[in-house]
This record gives structure tokens, C-alpha cells and sequence, in this order.
């Protein structure tokens, strides 16, 4: 039997110097972002990407440029600055990351992992067509002064084939609902900014208004 005063002082000395991680990663889709700064005619401003027609996930709908967190990749930070290099077709040297913005973990199975960069100009874009359909610029003083328009969705869970339904005898077998939440979208003249996109552009915008230069704007 072990010491009990013996086992608690070890666990205690390993929890300590213990990292905490998230313990089912796995079961998301884990992704890194950059939302990409540049000037332009003298405003500030952020581009977007329209995804390719061709893609399986999300066709045709807007985001920031990143992707997937490969095993390779040094940390979240390192993947988003390799996709949107990749994507964009620009240099890495040429992204200045200023730091990160709050994770997002999505009801549908997306963890991501958002970070601001500056794009260094002059930069020629080279859009990987097989991802990229085409890219745009809105102006930071556009979003400053919109508003998002807000929906809500529900989510629902139904056990599979393989659910144990002997071990819980009342579980009930039908679709089961779980949760809502809210849905941001921004509408840019043809382009609708939405989903998580609209997430990490909402929760840029918040730390944005916290700057003394934009005190004077409104939260939307």
C-alpha cells in the first residue's frame, strides 16, 4: 500500500511543474490564422481570402489565410505564418507577427488558433489558385464603424451504431439537443465575413477599440 503523506507530496511536485494541455486535441481540428495588416493609400486595413470552388471544406467562402497545424510545424504561430505564405504567395519574412489574438474552440470541431500580422510592403501577392479563388482588402475604419448582424444556431448530437446502449438504459436514441450559439456576419459589399472568421475578426476588433486612438468608438 503506498504512503499516503508520500504519494501526495510526489503528485504534488508533478502537477506543479506540470504544463497543462488540452487533453482531447485530437478530436478537433486544430488550425492557426494570421489576420493580414497592410496599408493601402494610406489607410490600414485587412485582407481576406475567397477559398477556392475546389476545396472539400468550405468552398467558396471567406477566411483568413491559414490552415491545418502540421506535426512539423514548431507551434500554432509557425502554421499560420507557412499557410498564409503558402496561400498568399508571399515571403514569410515578409509577415511581422504582433501577437496572438484568443483561441476559438468551435461547436463543430475546429480548434484555432488566431494571430494579428503586418504585412511588409512592398509585397506582390501570388495566390495559390488551387486555394485562393481570389483575395480582398476592407478597411480597418469600415469594421470600426459596422456593426455585425447576429443569428443563432443549434447544435445536436445522435449516438451511432456503436453506442452502448445497454451500459445506460435511459440514454435516449433520437437526435439530442445541446447547445446554440451565436453567429457573427459581415456583410462588405458582395463579401459575407461569417462563422469563425467572423470570431476572430469580432475578437480583433474588441482588443482593437481598446487602443487610446479608438476610445471613441462604440463596441459593436
Amino acid at each position: 500500500m503506498h504512503n499516503s503523506e508520500n504519494l501526495l507530496q510526489q503528485l504534488t511536485t508533478k502537477l506543479r511543474d506540470r504544463r497543462a494541455s488540452i487533453a482531447n486535441a485530437d478530436d478537433f481540428m486544430c488550425s492557426a490564422v494570421l489576420v493580414p495588416l497592410m496599408e493601402q493609400d494610406g489607410k490600414l486595413g485587412i485582407w481576406f481570402e475567397v477559398r477556392s470552388a475546389q476545396l472539400n471544406w468550405q468552398p467558396g467562402e471567406i477566411c483568413f489565410p491559414g490552415g491545418r497545424i502540421e506535426p512539423a510545424d514548431q507551434n500554432p504561430q509557425t502554421a499560420a505564418v507557412r499557410e498564409t505564405s503558402e496561400e498568399l504567395g508571399v515571403a514569410a519574412d515578409s509577415l511581422r507577427v504582433l501577437g496572438p489574438l484568443d483561441c476559438i474552440v468551435s461547436p463543430i470541431g475546429v480548434m484555432l488558433f488566431p494571430y494579428v500580422a503586418h504585412i511588409q510592403t512592398p509585397v506582390k501577392f501570388n495566390p495559390n489558385p488551387s486555394e485562393v479563388a481570389e483575395i480582398f482588402w476592407v478597411p480597418l475604419d469600415w469594421f470600426l464603424s459596422t456593426k455585425p448582424q447576429v443569428a443563432t444556431m443549434e447544435l445536436a448530437t445522435r449516438p451511432l451504431a456503436d453506442f452502448p446502449y445497454e451500459l445506460l438504459n435511459t440514454y435516449p436514441r433520437d437526435w439530442r439537443r445541446r447547445i446554440t450559439y451565436k453567429v457573427l456576419f459581415y456583410q462588405y459589399r458582395q463579401y459575407t465575413i461569417w462563422g469563425l472568421s467572423a470570431r476572430v475578426l469580432y475578437n480583433f476588433l474588441t482588443i482593437l477599440r481598446e487602443l487610446p486612438a479608438n476610445k471613441q468608438i462604440a463596441d459593436a
